[in-house]
């Protein structure tokens, strides 16, 4: 329903249950909505109402049930005429905009359960009359501008369940009469500048299920009785000052799902127990000073998919027992001091996605089962002391983005079937002592000389030229001693005189395939609009300076056109001849080549000469939502900003999914396929797995592609043959 919230309803004098939320309702909440003297549930969350909540919603002395918030947008506070809705039970008005304080009158609501003002912009301190509401459960205010110290009245709230405090500006300590708490099963306080120690009686009321204390500065150690009841889930306490070892008692925490105590100053070993704890799903203990070795555990959980420990003092060998861990995805180990041999059992780890095992002392051959893991996308060994050559199975590794190996004592050639690998797009076997010929041909050509300097004996392009016999293999002779005869000398004159016709007779033929190959390489600009410049300014672009994204469908230029305009060009990979598979690029041009959508990223034309590919697009300055958010400027990236670029987003994805003709399913959706111009407004991109449906309720798709390398949208897997 639209318009504004009907009048009608208040001529129903009796009325005890109105519900209006989850509509399109503008204006103002009416004033006369406070005249029902029987009402007793109220809701118009959820829909766009914007000015001052009415003080005559005070009025409603028989409400038990009140819901205003949820993306509403009211300008003002909370009147203090709230206070008068003594029977009030539930009282949910987050996420609608709200400032000013917390009225002190809120204390009066004495049979108050649920109190949500959470995503709001309230401020001042936490008022000392919220302590009143002994009957409270859950109270959540968190995402908001509150000030100061958490009040003492709160130990009165005997019967909390929840707390929520997270993303304010409150300091001091958290007070110990917290952890006395005997219902307390939830406390969030993370992102706020609470100091001192963590209560130690935190948890002793046997019912704590979830703590995260992250992004603090809080200082001393861990309460030894977080999981005495066992029924703690998630442990969060990230980024403060916290020292000491880790309690034992977590390693028989057999609740526990989610452990996260990186960027703290904690030392001793790991607990016994805690890596076999049945529910784990995500363990880190990242930049510490924990010692001791890698846990060894003989049953894991299943959904345990996260281990990270980097940068700690951690040593000694992998056991063989880490192939156990058969759901880890993530295994982060670099910055330790690790040694030894990889184990072998490495290879049974099938999940495994990521891999980081830098800055570690681990010697011994590269473990050629690694390339077992057929859903490696990243790995790193670099800085350890590796020897032996590169295992030529990594090629079976099919969807490896990113592989470095660098600073090892490795010996022998980079495997040529490496440029095959078309997946791969960032590589480094600097600083080993490998040699022979560096390829220059398919993925090679795209890696950056750096990433094989410091090895003397390697040559090829970008590198300098090979010795004498290189190329040859090492065990063939280069040189021929003593004179030759004169039938040697005569073989050799007829020789030169049929390789000389022969040639001729190549060179004759290769002016033709010339002409004919010119007329092939002839370049064709194809445009979507009027534009300023041609086919050789688009070439001009084509430069190693002007790179600016690389993957495995093809390598995207910046270009500066000669009337300024900026353009992002996207080279595709070279087609064999014959090849079906053009690397997305016919699906990208029937679907951009017809679209004019502000959140679609517009195609301005494309360049064609029968061998290979050139897609112009506009330029995008802050280039994709996915270098924004886990690059530098992700901290930057506000969460009014990030919300906005989400319904832009969405509203690409609606236009192609409902109004587009044919209807058209992206398929590849992630936040690098979604573009940013300089007012960060959303633009949605790459259309290489573009999935037309056709009226007949059949689908038309590109198959010549499988997805992302590193994901594969599940409808896409279920599409291809078995």
């Amino acid at each position: 329903m639209t318009g504004t919230l009907p009048l009608a309803v208040t001529e129903l004098p009796n009325l005890r249950h109105l519900h209006l939320g989850g509509n399109y309702f503008t204006g103002q909440i009416p004033p006369e909505y406070g005249s029902w003297q029987h009402l007793e549930y109220l809701a118009v969350s959820g829909n766009e109402l914007d000015g001052t909540i009415p003080p005559e919603i005070g009025n409603l002395t028989s409400l038990r049930e009140l819901y205003i918030g949820y993306f509403n947008t009211y300008t003002g506070g909370i009147p203090p005429q709230i206070g008068n809705l003594t029977e009030l039970i539930r009282l949910d008005a987050a996420y609608c905009g709200l400032s000013g304080e917390i009225p002190h009158e809120i204390g009066k609501l004495q049979n108050l359960d649920t109190l949500f003002l959470q995503v709001n912009a309230l401020s001042g301190s936490l008022t000392w009359e919220l302590g009143n509401l002994k009957s409270l459960k859950s109270m959540d205010l968190s995402n908001n501008m509150l000030t100061g110290e958490i009040p003492t009245s709160f130990g009165e709230l005997k019967n909390l369940t929840l707390l929520n405090l997270f993303r304010n500006k409150l300091h001091g300590a958290i007070p110990e009469f917290i952890g006395d708490m005997p219902a307390l099963e939830v406390i969030q306080l993370w992102e706020n500048n609470f100091t001192g120690n963590i209560p130690m009686s935190l948890g002793t009321n046997g019912k704590l299920s979830l703590l995260d204390i992250s992004s603090n500065k809080l200082t001393g150690t861990l309460p030894p009785y977080l999981c005495s009841g066992n029924k703690l889930q998630t442990l969060i306490t990230l980024g403060n000052f916290l020292f000491g070892p880790i309690p034992e008692s977590l390693g028989g925490c057999e609740s526990l799902t989610r452990i996260r105590m990186g960027d703290n100053f904690l030392n001793g070993s790991i607990p016994k127990g805690l890596f076999g704890l049945p529910k784990l799903s995500q363990v880190e203990l990242q930049d510490n000073y924990l010692s001791g070795n890698f846990p060894e555990t003989h049953s894991v959980s299943v959904n345990l998919g996260q281990i990270t420990l980097s940068n700690n003092q951690l040593s000694g060998p992998l056991p063989p027992s880490i192939g156990n861990f058969s759901g880890v995805q993530k295994l982060l180990l670099d910055g330790n001091m690790f040694e030894d041999k990889i184990p072998s059992q490495i290879g049974r780890l099938q999940q495994l996605s990521k891999i980081d095992f830098s800055h570690n002392r681990f010697s011994g051959p590269i473990a050629p089962e690694i390339s077992k893991c057929k859903l490696l996308t990243f790995v790193d060994l670099s800085r350890n002391e590796l020897s032996g050559v590169i295992p030529n199975e990594i090629t079976h590794m099919k969807i490896l983005n990113y592989f470095n190996i660098s600073r090892n004592h490795l010996v022998g050639s980079i495997p040529s079937s490496i440029a095959s690998m078309q997946s791969l797009t960032s590589v480094d076997f600097s600083y080993n002592n490998l040699s022979g010929l560096v390829p220059g041909t398919g993925q090679f050509s795209y890696f950056n000389y750096t990433s094989f300097l410091g090895n003397p004996d390697l040559c090829g392009p970008y590198l300098g030229a090979c010795k004498d016999g290189v190329l040859d293999g090492p065990n063939q002779p280069h040189h021929v001693k003593g004179h030759l005869s004169s039938t040697v000398k005569l073989l050799l004159v007829i020789g030169l005189l049929a390789c000389s016709i022969v040639f001729a007779i190549a060179a004759i033929i290769k002016a033709r395939s010339l002409k004919k190959a010119s007329e092939a390489r002839a370049w064709k600009l194809t445009s979507f609009q009027r534009l300023e410049f041609t086919a050789d300014d688009v070439l001009d672009s084509l430069k190693e300076d002007n790179i600016i994204g690389k993957g495995g469908a093809g390598i995207v230029y910046k270009g500066a056109m000669p009337n300024g305009e900026l353009v992002a060009v996207k080279r595709l990979p070279v087609m064999s001849r014959g090849s079906s598979h053009d690397h997305g690029f016919n699906a990208e041009i029937q679907t951009l080549g017809r679209i004019r959508h502000r959140h679609i990223v517009r195609l301005l034309g494309f360049c064609s000469n029968h061998e290979t590919n050139l897609l112009v697009y506009e330029y995008m300055p802050n280039g994709s939502l996915g270098e924004v958010l886990h690059g530098k400027k992700g901290g930057h990236l506000y969460w009014d900003t990030r919300y906005k670029i989400a319904v832009e987003a969405a509203k690409g994805l609606c236009y192609l999914h409902h109004d587009c003709s044919p209807l058209i399913v992206h398929r590849d959706v992630k936040s690098n396929n979604i573009l940013l111009d300089s007012n960060y407004e959303a633009h949605v991109a790459d259309f290489g797995l573009a999935k037309f449906l056709q009226d007949s309720g059949t689908s038309e798709c590109m198959s010549a592609i499988a997805g992302s390398y590193g994901y594969i949208a599940p409808g896409i897997v279920q599409d291809q043959p078995n």
